[in-house]
This record gives C-alpha cells, structure tokens and sequence, in this order.
C-alpha cells in the first residue's frame, strides 16, 4: 500500500515499569512480523500530535498525552521510505487492548503487549523496530535526539 511512497509516520514511545508498549505486525520485518510502537501515517492537513492521540486510541485503546519530541528516524528499503517522527507519550486513561489498523485493508495487528529490553533481545533484532538494535536500556530511547537512520 504505501511502496513508491515517501510516508511521514508519528510514533509513541510509551514507557512503564521497565517496559515499553508494542504492537506485533503481521506481514512486516524481516522475519514475517515486527514488533513496533504504536503509530501510524499523518493526513494532509492534520497535525502531528494529534494523529499519534488518534492512532493511540485506535491501536490501544488508549489515551495518551503526548510529550517531548525525540528524533527522526528515516527508514529506506526496496519497498518502503518513511520518515518517522517519535514522541514520548504519557497513558490518561484506558488499559491496553489490542485495536485495529484502519490503515490497512488487512488486519495487520495481532498482539499488544508491554516488554521489557531482556524480551526484545531474546526476540532477536528481524522482529523488534531497528531502533532497538542501538539501545542497551528503555529509558535510553527518551535520550535519542537529532536524526537515525536505524538500519535492519
């Protein structure tokens, strides 16, 4: 859906008790899913804390504040160019339930959870979001500023 296209995503890093809130997406990766932060594409006219409130509450079933902005991370391969923009964001209200794409045709969602560091390491690098590969710690995600280029 998105190939040949420069895509500007927004992206939430929601951080709790050691652990970060994923979604598993199907059909993604390198190893036929990923694990990423919940986000997703910004609509011509729509600012960008605003779509990552909506697209929180459509994927998690959460409502989050959304907090400092963090840095850029420009992911390039044979299919897809996108330029992610990551936020730290705080939970309002709401448990964590697994929601839907509405970006997609297909439902490409099919886990929610919160991880920890020790988790995504025994995942392996082709399943988790290439930003994982150069922090040691959660918390050295909310350090990261300027701009990446997070390779898989």
């Amino acid at each position: 859906m998105y190939t040949g296209k420069v895509r500007a995503r927004v992206v939430g890093l929601l951080i709790e008790n050691d652990e970060v809130l994923l979604l598993k997406h199907d059909g993604m990766g390198l190893g036929g899913f990923l694990w990423s932060p919940p986000g997703g594409g910004i609509d011509f006219g729509e600012e960008a804390t605003a779509t990552l409130k909506k697209e929180f509450l459509e994927e998690t079933h959460l409502e989050v504040e959304v907090g400092s902005f963090l840095f850029i991370n420009e992911h390039i391969d044979e299919r897809h160019h996108a330029i992610e923009l990551f936020f730290q964001v705080t939970r309002i209200s709401g448990e964590p339930k697994l929601g839907m794409d509405p970006e997609s045709k297909h439902q490409i969602l099919s886990e929610i959870a919160f991880l920890s560091m020790d988790q995504l390491r025994q995942m392996g690098e082709p399943f988790v979001h290439s930003m994982f590969s150069r922090i040691t710690r959660l918390e050295d995600m909310l350090k990261l500023r300027g701009y990446y280029k997070f390779a898989l």
